[in-house]
């Protein structure tokens, strides 16, 4: 097909036994690079909430909406952006949003007020929510479908290197030179990633073999209406749905109802992230060798005994709480890394941008209505404890059996499609 540049059939499972080039090895390293500059520009907000929020002189609720400003301007370029996706180099493009996103991400760390923050978020948020869309397209575009559960494993550890790495040190700027440090950090480590891009990763022209023939508009609406691309929608918006119902209140459930000493709570999240770092390119290439469907099935079944286990946990060591947490992200990073190998074969070359630009917004707002959710579930106690914790995980529970199914259908169809190419 021409979308592939490396010469490889997109939904063939092959390239699984094969190593990386030179160059390809240089295309993971900047996809994973581009993937954690954009998450830790999206977390590094909450943490250093503490100091930002004195120093602005804002109440929590204006500091929620700066926080969810970035989610909603990224779910809205998502959309915008789908129909003139595929219209371009996708290495143009991206070098014309990450250029926005990192202007936006400098105007956070010069901005003198409230309002003026608020403006630049929803700036960042325009542009960098379109670009782990772009990320995903070209490792689509680049690589077989025998090599895409490596790479994903790659880059899905930009979250964990994030946890482990980007907040502690973004926190130990800001404790130094207070909270505009950790964006003008952010500034300088996209700026150098931006000049590598710029300067070798070669022009992504594969998917403009077939000439657009229809409207931004009509590439939009065929892209979101199409029977088996709205399948794969769903599906990433249960899995959305299910993790994001969680994370809003863990530390909380830690400390309240598990006894963890709060000053212990930056422990948990380094261990799990180390662990993660390592099981992530583990997984991906696991799912290259004996099927992406196979592992996404294993990390479900992991995830919904350790959910089980950690959504009704009584109070326990700090030994225990890592050892649980530790299992259960595993599990979650199985399904994540598994899925999206897996449905990056779902959409045709020519409509791929958009396909992963829609499904980027559809993972913000399932994200944001998650949160939600989980808000009008979850209540506090008069000692302060969380109830109904438990019925968030059952919730969990039920969305990741259900995405078993659905996921079986798409790697019938991607299976079927492969054959008869």
């Amino acid at each position: 097909m021409a979308g592939d540049v490396l010469g490889s059939f997109e939904n063939k499972e092959k390239g699984a036994s094969s190593g990386f080039t030179p160059y390809q090895k240089f295309v993971i390293a900047v996809l994973a690079f581009l993937q954690f500059t954009i998450v830790l520009d999206f977390m590094v907000l909450s943490p250093v909430g503490a100091i930002l929020m004195p120093a602005l002189h804002i109440t929590p609720a204006q500091f929620g909406l700066v926080v969810s400003a970035y989610a909603f301007s990224a779910g809205i370029s998502g959309l915008l952006a789908a129909g003139f996706a595929d219209r371009f180099d996708r290495k143009k493009l991206l070098l014309f949003f990450y250029t926005g996103f990192i202007l936006g991400t400098l105007f956070c760390g010069l901005s003198p007020n409230y309002h003026f923050l608020l403006l630049a978020r929803m700036v960042t948020g325009l542009f960098g929510g379109v670009i782990g869309s772009i990320v995903l397209a070209i490792a689509a575009d680049l690589f077989p479908l025998g090599m895409r559960g490596r790479v994903m494993g790659i880059i899905q550890t930009a979250f964990s290197v994030t946890q482990v790495l980007g907040i502690p040190i973004a926190l130990y700027f800001s404790n130094i030179w207070g909270w505009h440090a950790p964006f003008i950090m952010i500034v300088v480590i996209s700026s150098a990633v931006g000049i590598l891009i710029m300067g070798y990763l070669k022009p992504i022209r594969g998917h403009l073999g077939v000439k657009a023939e229809h409207s931004v508009l009509t590439h939009f609406s065929e892209t979101l209406t199409n029977k088996r691309y709205i399948q794969a929608f769903a599906t990433t918006a249960l899995l959305t749905t299910g993790g994001y119902m969680m994370m809003p209140f863990t530390s909380a459930y830690n400390v309240h109802n598990l006894g963890v000493p709060i000053e212990k709570l930056p422990m948990i999240y380094m261990i799990t992230g180390l662990c993660t770092m390592m099981i992530g390119p583990m997984m991906g290439k696991l799912s290259d060798t004996i099927g992406k469907f196979k592992v996404f099935c294993m990390g479900a079944i992991l995830t919904v005994i350790m959910v089980t286990i950690y959504a009704n946990l009584p109070p326990s060591s700090l030994t225990v709480v890592i050892l649980v947490t530790v299992i259960m992200f595993i599990g979650i990073s199985a399904r994540i890394i598994s899925s999206s190998a897996l449905t990056s074969a779902v959409p045709n070359a020519t409509h791929r941008g958009a396909f992963m630009a829609i499904s980027a917004s559809i993972q913000q707002f399932s994200g944001g209505v998650a949160s939600a959710l989980s808000g009008l579930i979850v209540t506090e106690s008069a000692t302060g404890t969380l109830e109904h914790f438990d019925v968030v995980g059952y919730i969990i529970v039920g969305t990741t059996v259900f995405t078993v199914v659905m996921m079986y259908f798409i790697d019938q169809y991607v299976h079927n499609r492969s054959k008869s190419a």
